[in-house]
């Protein structure tokens, strides 16, 4: 019995755990077994408690493994800086209001990181007030209510992503930033990667995209 409970510990979760499959696009597509982003971890936190209950927290169990890796690379490559994600979609994927696109599971909003007055890395804030953060719009200097925009750390999470998916034989398909601010990221000590790498998009969208950046993963689909 002793040896049964130890095979069942060292048995690895994933290999338990569901398997997404997402058919279509991102604007027109659907998902199976999505699976819950954590609510938390040593460095990042979801936007919303009541939007996790709602189930606006799923995602393709791909896309959950990487961004779960990106945090945790990010505890060494920026150990002061903490993270938040917003919206994904549903467990079915499908429409997902108010967004156009969030419905095969590849798609993933993360709120801006943000440091106070002193400099110190803190969270953007999303309450019922600022629409879950998505109300929130900084000035032309970075600045909103006493926070600014994190360009170093936002680069920085861009990055892990990339690499994380790459180990994982995927890519990042696109991200979506506010175009009037993405040269500020070339402006970081993670430049030279961004401009390699990464493919942001330079259509302005319907939304600003300030508070918050968008980013789509490339895994393939039914």
């Amino acid at each position: 019995m002793k040896s049964l409970l130890i095979i069942a510990f060292l048995f690895p979760m994933t290999v338990l755990a569901e398997t997404s499959t997402c058919f279509g696009t991102t604007s027109n597509g659907s998902l199976v077994n999505g699976v819950k982003l954590p609510s938390e971890g040593a460095n990042y936190e979801g936007y919303s408690a009541m939007a996790r209950l709602a189930g606006r927290t799923y995602v393709h169990s791909e896309v959950r493994d990487i961004i779960v890796s990106a945090y945790k690379y990010l505890e060494i490559e920026q150990p002061t800086k903490v993270y938040k994600y917003a919206e994904t979609g549903f467990k079915l994927g499908g429409q997902f209001k108010p967004h156009k696109t969030h419905r095969n599971g590849l798609s993933v909003d993360f709120m801006t990181p943000v440091t106070d007055e002193n400099g110190k890395s803190v969270h953007l804030p999303t309450n019922a007030l600022n629409k879950l953060g998505y109300n929130i719009e900084f000035d032309t200097n970075d600045h909103y209510e006493g926070i600014y925009i994190d360009y170093e750390a936002m680069a920085a999470h861009v990055v892990a992503l990339h690499k994380q998916a790459k180990e994982r034989g995927y890519d990042l398909w696109r991200v979506i930033f506010d175009p009037k601010l993405q040269s500020n990221l070339y402006k970081t000590k993670y430049a030279k990667y961004l401009t390699e790498y990464v493919q942001f998009s330079k259509k302005r969208s319907w939304v600003r995209h300030d508070e918050h950046y968008h980013v789509d993963f490339s895994i393939p689909c039914g």
